[in-house]
């Protein structure tokens, strides 16, 4: 699979997800949950492009919901707030 990410701007994104098959996705994600995920350290394409391999991990891109928060995730998996702040702090 291979994930494109474009800032459409306004914490707006189009993340794309190609493979057998292409899905095109809408992904919001706050300053605040940027923050409380990173901590800073990390960019927001950096947090999306995470967050897509984790629920790759878990689920086809054809499951993934076309337009979602990021906070969204946590709904679904509730070990993905530890999981990305873990990953997210691998070198």
């Amino acid at each position: 699979m291979t994930i494109h990410i474009e800032n459409s701007g306004a914490g707006i994104y189009q993340v794309t997800v190609e493979g057998a098959s292409t899905t095109v996705h809408s992904v919001t994600v706050t300053p605040e949950y940027l923050q409380k995920l990173t901590g800073g350290h990390a960019s927001a394409e950096t947090l999306i492009q995470k967050s897509f391999e984790f629920l790759l991990e878990r689920e086809s891109h054809t499951s993934i919901l076309r337009a979602f928060d990021v906070p969204v995730i946590q709904c679904y998996f509730p070990e993905y707030e530890r999981t990305i702040t873990a990953a997210l702090r691998e070198p």
